[in-house]
Order: C-alpha cells, then structure tokens, then sequence
C-alpha cells in the first residue's frame, strides 16, 4: 500500500492532521462552515489542515487550549474523525452541532445537552456489540451544564437519538412520498420514551470514545421542534460558545484533579 494512503500515518491520511496540530480537545461540528462560528469565541485561531469535508482550527479559549474539526454529515466520517485525531493526541471530543426536538417543551434555538445516545446509526455496530450503551462521559456533561448555566442559555439534558438518513431514518417520508417500514410510529415512541432529539452524529462518537477509553459529549441547537412543527436555524452561536466554555471548565477539572491527585472528578471538588 502507498504510504500517502497508510491510516497510521504521521500525517493522518482523511484529516490530514499531525502530531502536534491539535489540542487534546476537539469540538466537532458537521457542517465545515460552522468552524468560523465557534472560532469566532476565541481569543486566537490558526487553521491547521483543510481535506475533504474535515477542516482543522487550532487555537486558545480563554487560556484553555482548544481545537475544532468539521466531520461532515453521519457517523462514518465521525469515527473517522475520531479516529485520526485520537491518533495525533486528542482525548476529548464535543460534538456541536443542530438537531430536531421531539418534546413539545423545547424551543427552537435551546441547546440539547446529551448524557446517552440510542445507537440507530450502524458505524458504532461495528465497533462493539449492539447492546453496548452509548454514553456521554459525566465530566464532559457536567462541563457543559456549567457552561450552559453562566451563560444563561435555555437547556435540556437527556437521550439523544442518532440516525444514518435525514428522511426516512428519521421518520420523514422519502422520495415521492416512500415511507420506511415504522418510519410513522418512530418520533411517537421515542417521544414516549422521553428521548430529547435526533441528529446522526453523537452515538457514534460517544461509543467509540468509550471504546478507546476517551471522552465525548455533545451539545446541539434545536433547529426543528418535530412536535410543533416549528423550523428557524436558531441558537447555532449558543452551541458554539457553550461548548468553547465548557473546555475551558474541563481544563480546569483536569487541573483541580491533578492538584487533589485523583483521576476524575467528583461533586466534592470546586472549580472556584
């Protein structure tokens, strides 16, 4: 095999990122142009690499040291993502991104704080077994609670749903009107089972963090209130921030950890 097309390369071969190009944590939009819009928090910001749907800024919130990849749409170029920058050192991942709300309390424009994710994508398939949660890590979720709470953005914290399709694996009708097999009943019993949203990211991301033994969370911005039937591209500029804030706070957690020497953080140590 040619070495420009060798995974384990120094120079990783999708996101064409290198030892030393990242911070240890990486916020994870989709869409490359939202790189611009979570950037824009920061004190400073160099763009490291540009390949394909994945485009790298490095630079520093607040002190903090902190990257942002695009990963494009669906788990597959997710875990690529994951995958090539836990290889150059990174061991902390947040996906920001947008989502639909299925519980009629959500507004568009609130932030859906994830703490689990029901795995309806297949790329975490074929990682670990299919009955192997999908779990945020609970520093990453209390980072970004803290977060949401100083800057006084509208919340909610639960079960995100994560699908491969944007129409019919989200319940939407497909071409000329095709419907998948319980596309009809979908949104109503994960409405019934208290589940908070849909994207098509986070479950993968969470179950190959927790595989690799890393890090992962999420936060997204309701842009559809599935529900209601409300649709603005609203509080995209909340997720960013929120999320650039809350790791600045894991940073410190790491730090008042390392100062108490113990390796995760409990309720009985302050950030202040």
């Amino acid at each position: 095999m040619d070495d420009s097309e060798d995974p384990n390369d120094d120079v990783q071969y999708h996101l064409e990122v290198g030892e030393g190009d990242v911070a240890d944590a990486v916020l994870l939009p989709g869409n490359p142009e939202r790189v611009d819009k979570i950037t824009q928090f920061w004190d400073e910001a160099e763009e490291v690499a540009r390949h394909r749907e994945y485009r790298t800024v490095t630079g520093e919130y607040d002190g903090a040291p902190v990257s942002v990849t695009s990963t494009g749409i669906g788990g597959p170029s997710a875990a690529i993502a994951v995958e090539e920058l836990a290889r150059v050192g990174a061991d902390t991942f947040l996906r920001v991104g947008s989502c639909g709300a299925i519980q009629p309390e959500m507004d568009v424009g609130d932030l859906v704080i994830t703490t689990g994710g029901v795995r309806q994508e297949g790329t975490s398939d074929e990682y670990v077994r299919e009955d192997y949660p999908a779990v945020a890590d609970y520093e990453v979720v209390a980072a970004l609670v803290a977060a949401a709470e100083r800057l006084d953005y509208d919340y909610h914290a639960g079960v995100t749903m994560s699908a491969d399709s944007f129409y019919a694996g989200q319940g939407r009708p497909g071409f000329e009107g095709f419907r998948a097999e319980g596309s009809e009943e979908l949104v109503e019993h994960l409405k019934e089972a208290n589940v908070k949203n849909i994207e098509m990211e986070a479950s993968a991301i969470m179950t190959i963090a927790s595989v690799y033994g890393l890090r992962a969370g999420a936060v997204c911005s309701v842009y559809a209130n599935r529900e209601t039937g409300e649709f603005r591209t609203e509080g995209e500029h909340r997720a960013a921030e929120t999320a650039s804030l809350a790791v600045k706070l894991l940073s410190r957690m790491d730090d008042v950890k390392a100062d108490a020497g113990v390796d995760r953080w409990h309720p009985g140590l302050s950030l202040e």
